[in-house]
């Protein structure tokens, strides 16, 4: 049996989920019901990997947080590859971190921030959204509070209730109003692409690639920011740490553009002003700079092409701006109808290009290609107000 529920604010009852007894009883009431809610809390501005401090559950008209400090949270598998709907706002990190805690990803998925996306709603936060749909307020005060720490405050207990408190909710009044505008599978689909998207760290050889500036780099300098990049990732990783607190971006990019000789030179680094390195880091970082100096073409791991390259810019810059115009007249997340990236990949012709599968391609991909064709036009709007599209 679990626990006798507690209760916190206007949360309604909550339970404490401290012990293998009590948790195998959740997973059991969890596993019978059709929809729950789940958030998490978590630190990882210290560690490698996010250190998962707390897990919040919502279903029928209760609420469980989970004490991963206590109690190994690895069993709730069963209930996200179970049957039941997953409902989550804003769940992109808590994917990765309920997959690297448990082993798995729920079986199906409604993302509340996404899926309002298609209601008008932009990016809202989630005491945005239950603001403006439910009337609901809700107090933000343990935000930034140490959740692992332990006990847990009764405020800090009725913060992390409340932001499942109301998902089941909104996912009902969600679904209700896309449903209504014929969008509900829009935001299905998007739901189902951010829960299959790739997550977690890159490859280690692959890392160079998320320093900005890196596609500028050319000759060496790649090679050197591949293998200095890759004995960063592996250090970060072993010694449980991030890698900026390894070696900053700045001076990762300032070895591969300019790479010291010596542990004087590296000291002299720009980005490495008064940082004391562990003491085994600059013979390992001169060591990595020698393999990439010595790396062959063939070893280089380079990042795929920019699509924009070859596109006229004042075609992306129209065509951009008629994108941000029908998302306005569309009440859709411009980002949700097409990033910068999107289209891009669309007049490059590339096979994955997202604009060129499901709703998008009728609603986005269709006009574009007839304009690019020639059978439609881009015309200024009688009052001048506005961009239209008339076929030829």
């Amino acid at each position: 049996r679990l626990p006798a529920p507690g209760r916190l604010g206007q949360t309604g009852p909550v339970l404490y989920i401290e012990t293998t007894a009590d948790l195998t009883a959740l997973i059991g009431d969890l596993r019978a019901a059709d929809r729950y809610g789940i958030d998490t809390e978590f630190h990882g501005e210290r560690s490698y990997w996010p250190h998962l401090a707390l897990v919040q559950i919502a279903w029928s008209d209760q609420i469980a947080l989970v004490d991963p400090l206590a109690v190994d949270v690895a069993p709730l598998q069963t209930v996200l590859t179970g049957p039941g709907l997953c409902i989550m706002h804003a769940a992109s990190q808590d994917l990765a971190i309920l997959e690297r805690a448990c082993g798995a990803l729920p079986t199906r998925l409604f993302d509340t921030q996404v899926a309002a996306g298609f209601l008008g709603y932009g990016i809202p936060s989630l005491a945005n959204l239950c603001d403006r749909m439910l009337g609901v307020r809700l107090t933000k005060g343990d935000q930034l509070a140490d959740w692992t720490r332990r006990p847990l405050g009764p405020s800090q207990q009725e913060y992390a209730a409340s932001d499942v408190a109301h998902l089941l909710d909104l996912h009902a009044a969600i679904t209700a109003r896309l449903a209504a505008r014929d969008r509900l599978q829009w935001a299905l689909d998007e739901c189902e692409s951010l829960r299959t998207r790739p997550r977690g760290r890159p490859e280690p050889e692959q890392a160079w690639w998320k320093l900005k500036g890196s596609r500028s780099l050319r000759g060496k300098a790649r090679s050197v920011a591949q293998c200095v990049a890759a004995w960063r990732e592996r250090t970060a990783q072993e010694l449980a740490r991030p890698p900026r607190q390894i070696l900053p971006d700045l001076a990762l990019l300032s070895i591969a553009q300019r790479p010291p000789k010596t542990s004087t030179d590296l000291s002299n680094v720009r980005g490495m002003e008064r940082r004391a390195l562990s003491r085994t880091f600059p013979e390992a970082i001169l060591a990595a700079i020698a393999q990439g100096n010595a790396m062959s073409a063939e070893d280089l791991c380079l990042p795929e092409d920019d699509p924009s390259e070859g596109i006229p810019g004042p075609v992306a810059t129209l065509l951009t701006t008629w994108l941000a115009q029908l998302a306005d007249e569309s009440e859709i997340e411009p980002a949700l109808l097409a990033t910068r990236a999107d289209l891009r990949a669309l007049l490059a012709g590339l096979p994955n290009a997202r604009l060129a599968t499901g709703w998008r391609r009728d609603f986005v991909a269709e006009p574009i290609r007839k304009l690019m064709a020639g059978e439609a036009a881009v015309a200024v709007a009688p009052g001048g107000d506005k961009l239209i599209l008339r076929e030829q």
